[in-house]
């Protein structure tokens, strides 16, 4: 069984990529693959990696899990989103180490579905605008303590990856940028779901009418459907000339409100955090989406 795991960043798609699968759902089932309810896994397989995180007392067997995921459907591929499975908010940053129960979890889930190809989904953010997402759901105590302890530019996705890779060598990694999931939505849902590149996707523009204007968004469909894109890059570059003329302003401009940053942390933040995305593309076994 190939079971497939959407597992973050916090606050990037802000539970709009588990909402896309279930579109999609009976669009995939004939092709043998599987996306649960979210109540399934984020109940029953939840509890059950908190089990197997312990060891003790034994955790529910696999073919268990696995039927109860299934839900009587037949599949070789499950996929599944969520986000609080490596960590709950207050304890991203814990000690100054970004998701630090993360090699737990993942010989948790290994430990549960040993004989099963595991597949990890990742998004990852520019620390200059994660790290001020994350603080905001804290409450103020956990708040301070955190700032405290956390140097930002120690916020290394590589770094993390590495760890995941050095739990799990057999798993499979894909990692995207969020700044480029508008422009990645459908391949981001197709690859999760293991389908071919010409695959109808339900919902592949959902995220634009979030972004984009009302007027933005009926020019780009009429545009799309007069002009059908060829290419996966062709349609790249018309969503990113869309997006460049009908933005919404408000959703683009963040709040960077962190005690102490200036616009110099920011900048230099963000160039740190270029450096690491030249890292992850060159990372050996990681599947890396650029645009």
């Amino acid at each position: 069984m190939e079971l497939v795991y959407h597992i973050g960043a916090h606050a990037t798609d802000h539970g709009r990529l588990a909402s896309c699968l279930q579109k999609n759902r009976d669009l995939v089932a004939a092709q043998g693959i599987a996306i649960p309810r979210p109540e399934l896994y984020q109940t029953d397989l939840r509890n059950a990696v908190a089990i197997a995180f312990r060891e003790d007392p034994p955790p529910p067997s696999r073919d268990h899990l696995i039927e109860t995921l299934l839900d009587g459907q037949t599949a070789d591929r499950i996929v599944m989103s969520n986000t609080r499975f490596i960590s709950i908010p207050a304890r991203i940053f814990e000690d100054g180490v970004l998701y630090p129960v993360l090699e737990r979890r993942l010989m948790a889930l290994d430990r549960l579905f040993p004989d099963d190809e595991l597949e990890f989904h990742f998004a990852i953010c520019n620390p200059a605008t994660f790290i001020p997402e994350i603080l905001g759901m804290l409450d103020e105590a956990t708040h301070a303590r955190i700032l405290k302890q956390l140097d930002p530019f120690s916020i290394k996705w590589s770094n993390m990856l590495s760890r995941m890779q050095q739990t799990l060598p057999h798993a499979h990694i894909t990692v995207w940028c969020n700044e480029d999931t508008p422009l990645l939505w459908s391949q981001i849902i197709r690859e999760m779901c293991g389908v071919d590149p010409t695959t109808r996707i339900a919902g592949g523009f959902d995220l634009l009418g979030e972004l984009m204007t009302a007027e933005g968004v009926q020019r780009f469909q009429a545009y799309i459907k007069s002009h059908p894109p060829q290419t996966e890059v062709q349609k790249r570059r018309v969503i990113a000339a869309f997006l460049d003329k009908f933005a919404k302003e408000d959703v683009l401009e963040e709040e960077l409100d962190v005690p102490g940053w200036t616009e110099d942390t920011v900048t230099a933040l963000t160039d740190a955090y270029e450096e690491d995305v030249y890292t992850i593309e060159r990372m050996h076994s990681v599947n890396f989406i650029a645009p």
